[in-house]
């Protein structure tokens, strides 16, 4: 099986088709098998997938130390993307979002510390700060680009003026929010600045995190401590609905003989040569079945019945609670 490659931009960044979500491993879906975590990127690499995503934020900070135990002595194997602006303290603590230019530096040299690497590959802005103007915060990241600690740059859950000021700045390579057949609101008007700029898009939670799996049946399919119990879209009157909608999905997925997840990233890597899905998971098994997602062939028929069965806008309940919604697009 030949994951293949797709270009993020047009600066020269080459990633696998699929990516490897790594937060999971460290924090909000419960569970935690460091040596499982490592055997998943370690299979990863085996498979074909070199972009591995990860954030200072995760664990708080954990993540990041465990990617870089990963890879060790396996550096050029891997496109390592990783961020900063949503700050923690040591407990876990949420502390707000910056991206002032001395907070990004700051940042920065932190992340390599703790991935044990001398550069990063892609370096993202994890949310807009609102009190900071755009143009400092990428002339900071500029700056580490040409201090050759960062290769490529980055946005998350950018507003469409905000990318464009940024790209404007210094070359943007990649957009990464969410996108999935649940949460389609990137096709009104990021994903047309994007392409209008040439900048690659990165689709995190392509699994809905992990809904569109049909693996989570009911609440207490998720353990106690997975922050997925408080999410919109597994409350109440909401997970009802959004089950159904993947009943429809699943009977699909039989009828074409993958299974439900295959058929949502497969959906995905058929909206253009330019998005790049990152499924997370922190187990081998998912990690094979999610690459397997890149043999399952979409036929515009395909298309219309997903359509039909998952408009843009289906999902019912908002894609995070409302304080972390006011931190989207910006």
């Amino acid at each position: 099986m030949q994951i293949g490659t797709r270009k993020l931009g047009s600066q020269g960044l080459e990633v696998s088709a699929l990516g490897l979500g790594c937060m999971g491993m460290s924090e909000f879906y419960g569970g935690r098998d460091e040596a499982e975590a490592v055997a998943t990127i370690h299979r990863a690499l085996e498979l074909g997938v070199t972009l591995l995503d990860t954030a200072d934020m995760y664990g708080p900070f954990t993540n990041e130390v465990l990617v870089g135990k990963a890879i060790a002595g396996r550096r050029d194997e891997v496109v390592l993307a990783t961020k900063f602006g949503n700050v923690r303290g040591e407990n876990g603590e949420y502390l707000g979002i910056r991206g002032d230019a001395a907070y990004v530096r700051q940042a920065c040299d932190a992340s390599l510390k703790r991935l044990g690497v001398d550069h990063i590959d892609l370096y993202y802005q994890h949310r807009v700060d609102p009190n900071t103007p755009i143009e400092e915060t990428v002339g900071a990241m500029a700056e580490l680009v040409k201090a050759g600690k960062v290769r490529y740059l980055g946005l998350s859950e950018a507003a469409p003026d905000t990318i464009r000021r940024a790209h404007a700045v210094h070359p943007i390579s990649a957009l990464q929010t969410e996108y999935s057949l649940w949460s389609r609101e990137p096709e009104e008007a990021i994903l047309p600045t994007v392409r209008e700029l040439g900048i690659g898009y990165v689709a995190y939670s392509p699994l809905g995190r992990g809904f569109l799996t049909g693996q989570i049946r009911r609440i207490e399919d998720l353990a106690e401590d997975d922050y997925r119990r408080a999410a919109p879209r597994f409350q109440g009157e909401n997970f009802q609905k959004n089950l159904d909608l993947v009943a429809e999905i699943e009977t699909m997925a039989r009828e074409k003989g993958c299974t439900p997840a295959q058929l949502a990233l497969a959906w995905l890597l058929a909206q253009g040569e330019d998005i790049v899905p990152i499924p997370g998971t922190k187990k081998r098994s998912r990690l094979e079945e999610n690459v397997g997602a890149v043999e399952v062939r979409i036929t515009p028929e395909d298309l219309a019945r997903i359509d039909r069965i998952l408009p843009p806008g289906a999902a019912a309940g908002t894609r995070y609670a409302a304080p972390q919604m006011q931190a989207l697009n910006r």
